[in-house]
């Protein structure tokens, strides 16, 4: 996948936003304000997703282009480096997980408001 697919992906996601919060290279996608990816558009294309607790080190381990995500909770975030060693699906599966965790975070009556309930 390159920056403009997952772009697409993630904008076609209920309530998400795209934002550079930091600096005019570092693009965040956010669902209702809350941050579920993290890219830097400079230099190797890594993006930064949230991950359920259980799964993260067991990625690690298991992808090589999986690491612990820099500046970010190294319980709750990996970053990935995007050089077609890892699936498209497999990227879009943890895209989809990063953006449901977020989700799931939010209060049932939040949730409620957004529709967003089926997650």
């Amino acid at each position: 996948m390159n920056v403009e697919e997952i772009l697409n992906y993630c904008l076609a996601k209920p309530y998400t936003t795209q934002e550079f919060p930091f600096n005019e290279t570092v693009m965040v996608m956010k669902v209702a304000e809350k941050m579920y990816l993290l890219t830097d558009l400079e230099g190797e294309f890594h993006i930064a997703l949230k991950c359920a607790p259980e799964k993260v080190i067991e990625l690690r381990e298991h992808y090589p282009a999986v690491k612990a995500a820099f500046h970010m909770n190294k319980s709750n975030w990996n970053s990935i480096h995007i050089n077609g060693t890892i699936t498209d699906s497999i990227i879009r599966e943890w895209i989809d997980e990063s953006y449901n965790l977020v989700v799931k975070g939010f209060t049932k009556k939040k949730r409620l408001e957004l529709g967003l309930t089926d997650i």
